[in-house]
């Protein structure tokens, strides 16, 4: 296969769903002789949470590199390419190496009675590829919860949980400690474990489960000062104080040079992106992300209102994250997102409608039609709602990019 029918062959697993569980990585690493412990894996940093857990990674991956680690980054999802999930050293797996990859799982798996899903097989293709390139270090984001996602078949040298709220209901349950249950199944015997504020019944969840499985716990308690960071928001200091201890609890002997250094450099896009000075990116997606959004609007641009262009996926909290954003809302036009599980832009108005009868609400019927209309408003504008929404963006304003659209 090239890369093309790899990667279609790739997205047609999607069918299969999303399906909890280990057996299946399991099962295909061990067909690989992919190393997932042991002196002989790389160093693995697992991090799991609902809110910024890209944004830790984004972090640990940029110090690791600075202090000249052979670093490989798995995060999900890509906002324009496939290969944006799977990176050493700063450089996406190549189109080649994904053909290859694939090809090598998919012969491992035809005929087997559960078939893989796209989750699992992007996971082992990323461990296989970082093990084949000689990795020193891997940071590793969970995909959906943490107990049975497929990235927990490693063991790690530090777990981390960023702040939990609450998300993906349908899978990890409709209240903070069942998520939190959820999201504490990466904590492993003997691994150090480590977090931030939470709500209460949170924290007691992750102590209850560090105590039950033999890890010690560990909190961050102040965000982090004196460092430049390149990701705007003060929530961004959190998430730095986490990727900060968290790198000194895996054992890494990273100078505090380094660790400004790759602060201060970090690059990690649709996170309040702003890719010209009119236009910025932000990928929240559910009302706690959303709320962090409006924060860090305001203090960057104070009180200046935005042209929103909102796109939501049916399955989140519609009305939750736009009641979210109204406070730094001026017009807000309403669009698809490239996904089957997308708002259509008469529900989002709609949502609105409940929330602020006077707020002015737009449906467009696609993207560009929309960015038309939002440039003509002469307004700073935010393009915000979902990821897939900001990869479209992206590649909108990327020449020559492609859209991969992916369902995760």
């Amino acid at each position: 296969m090239n890369y093309d029918e790899a990667v279609a062959w790739l997205y047609a697993t999607q069918l299969h769903g999303i399906h909890l569980g280990l057996e299946n990585i399991q099962r295909l690493t061990a067909a690989l002789g992919i190393k997932v412990a042991g002196p002989d894996a790389p160093r693995f940093l697992h991090v799991a949470g609902t809110n910024g857990k890209g944004s830790v990674c984004a972090m640990l991956d940029a110090c690791c590199r600075a202090a000249g680690l052979r670093t490989g980054l798995f995060t999900s999802p890509h906002l324009v390419t496939f290969r944006e999930r799977i990176r050493l050293d700063g450089e996406m797996i190549s189109e080649d190496e994904v053909a290859t990859g694939l090809s090598e799982i998919r012969a491992v798996v035809e005929g087997w009675d559960h078939a893989p899903t796209f989750f699992e097989i992007t996971t082992a293709l990323a461990l296989a590829w970082f093990q084949r390139r000689g990795a020193e270090v891997v940071v590793l984001e969970t995909g959906l919860g943490g107990r049975l996602d497929a990235t927990n078949v490693v063991t790690p040298a530090v777990s981390v949980i960023t702040r939990i709220d609450l998300d993906h209901q349908q899978w990890l349950g409709d209240s903070l400690p069942a998520i939190a249950l959820e999201k504490a199944g990466i904590i492993k015997p003997d691994v150090p474990v480590l977090t931030g504020p939470q709500d209460d019944e949170v924290r007691v969840v992750l102590v209850q489960m560090a105590m039950w499985r033999g890890a010690q716990m560990h909190f961050v308690f102040s965000p982090l000062r004196r460092m430049e960071i390149a990701l705007a928001g003060s929530h961004q200091r959190w998430n730095a104080a986490l990727a900060v201890h968290a790198l000194e609890l895996a054992g890494l002997d990273i100078s505090g040079a380094a660790i400004a250094r790759g602060l201060r450099t970090i690059e990690w896009p649709g996170r309040f992106q702003q890719i010209t000075p009119r236009v910025v990116l932000d990928g929240a997606h559910n009302p706690a992300s959303a709320r962090r959004l409006t924060e860090t609007w305001r203090e960057v641009f104070g009180e200046q209102r935005a042209t929103l262009l909102l796109g939501v996926l049916q399955d989140k909290d519609v009305l939750g994250i736009c009641a979210a954003l109204l406070p730094i809302a001026g017009r807000i036009i309403a669009v698809p997102v490239q996904n089957p599980r997308s708002a259509t832009p008469q529900e989002i108005c709609r949502a609105i409608g409940q929330i602020a009868p006077r707020q002015e609400c737009i449906a467009v019927r696609d993207f560009p039609a929309a960015l038309r209309i939002a440039e003509s408003m002469g307004r700073r504008m935010l393009i915000t709602g979902s990821l897939f929404l900001v990869g479209e963006a992206l590649a909108h304003f990327q020449t020559g990019a492609v859209l991969e659209v992916s369902a995760q």
